[in-house]
């Protein structure tokens, strides 16, 4: 199906612990024996032992109902023992993003060292912020992904889609000046990815998430600071100022526009407390 390496790591890690589980609770032998029963069973103590949230079950579930989809059409069993299964409800909490003002924080002198690991760290938040790209797409950047003649990004989101990221002067001065310090500290560096660690190497999903749960932890206290808070800081911040949502749906790279919407929401909240402190009837 032509999905992203991290998609195929996470439905095979899914599929392995409810493998693990049917051996365990009901000492099952092969796949034919999985019956309704293994699935709710595996459900039930997802939600209820292990507290996992509906969220992450609904995923999990999701992969399974691909593995016996795929092994129906394979002609390896007959009847989809997944096919009965509801899916916990899940609420639709509105997503966490920075403030503009803690965003101008953020990006002072004083929170970077003045040296390689120091401004590669700074562009990345720049970046993130700036693009509101995936933190997939921006480990797999390479050096032809940056036009500083179109002033685009090239990348490779999810399905294999490939757009293009339009970015301010000020994102080209912090590239440009990153990209001549990566060429001055590796001479003979042999891979062509923009954002690299101290060794040269590529960097990697983990120290990405912690550089920016550092550097968000100076400015923010909020519960999730990801990189994914900045694509949702970069969404929000578009939306409030009255971009096009359709606009947003294009550079985020969502298949649908009811992915996008939820950035409405963030805006129609801003309104409802603007009414209620400047409105003469709200405040009776």
């Amino acid at each position: 199906k032509r999905r992203s390496a991290h998609t195929v790591v996470s439905y095979r890690r899914d599929v392995n612990d409810f493998y693990l589980f049917c051996i365990e609770k009901y000492s099952l032998t092969s796949v034919t024996e999985v019956g309704l029963f293994c699935v709710r069973a595996w459900v039930i103590d997802l939600l209820q032992t292990q507290k996992i949230t509906p969220r992450s079950v609904r995923r999990k579930i999701a992969a399974l109902k691909s593995f016996f989809k795929f092994l129906i059409q394979r002609d390896i069993i007959k009847i989809d023992p997944t096919k009965k299964i509801a899916l916990p409800k899940i609420g639709k909490p509105l997503p966490t993003f920075v403030p503009k003002q803690k965003i101008d924080l953020l990006f002072t002198d004083e929170n970077f060292a003045d040296d390689f690991i120091g401004l590669r760290d700074r562009t990345i938040l720049e970046v993130l912020y700036a693009t509101g790209m995936r933190r997939s797409e921006l480990i797999s950047l390479t050096l032809p992904d940056f036009s500083t003649a179109g002033k685009y990004f090239k990348v490779l989101g999810k399905g294999n889609k490939e757009r293009l990221i339009p970015f301010a002067p000020h994102t080209k001065v912090v590239m440009e000046k990153y990209l001549a310090m990566r060429k001055e500290t590796f001479v003979n560096i042999e891979n062509n990815y923009i954002f690299v660690t101290k060794k040269g190497t590529p960097i990697y999903d983990k120290l990405v998430y912690n550089l920016v749960k550092k550097y968000l932890s100076l400015v923010s206290s909020a519960a999730k600071r990801s990189p994914h808070t900045l694509r949702h800081s970069f969404a929000t911040h578009l939306t409030d100022n009255g971009a096009d949502i359709k606009a947003v749906k294009e550079l985020l790279g969502h298949a649908s526009l009811a992915a996008t919407q939820i950035y409405t929401h963030n805006s129609i909240e801003k309104l409802k407390k603007v009414y209620e402190l400047a409105h003469p009837k709200a405040k009776k």
